[in-house]
């Protein structure tokens, strides 16, 4: 996968979690992709996190079995684009 294309995946990711968790006041272009999804970065939830894996099996393919690999897949837009990167299958 091409640099422009993380950039691409990261974008999307960003869009589709605005759009999917119903953001308020948040647009995709202010998430930082290094900045964490919970707590004190974007303030994100746990109700937020069973919304992320709905949305990576929708859009992507990829099934999440594992809460613990969850916590570390989730933490940044960085980490959810290198997971994808990974494991996608659509």
């Amino acid at each position: 996968m091409s640099e422009q294309d993380v950039s691409a995946l990261k974008t999307q990711l960003k869009e589709l979690l605005v759009a999917q968790l119903s953001l308020v006041d948040v647009r995709p272009e202010d998430i930082v992709d290094a900045a964490p999804l919970f707590g004190e970065g974007l303030g994100l939830d746990s109700l937020d996190a069973v919304e992320i894996v709905v949305l990576l099996q929708r859009h992507y393919g990829i099934t999440l079995q594992d809460a613990a690999m969850g916590r570390q897949v989730f933490q940044s837009i960085d980490t959810l684009a290198d997971y994808i990167k990974v494991n996608r299958t659509k």
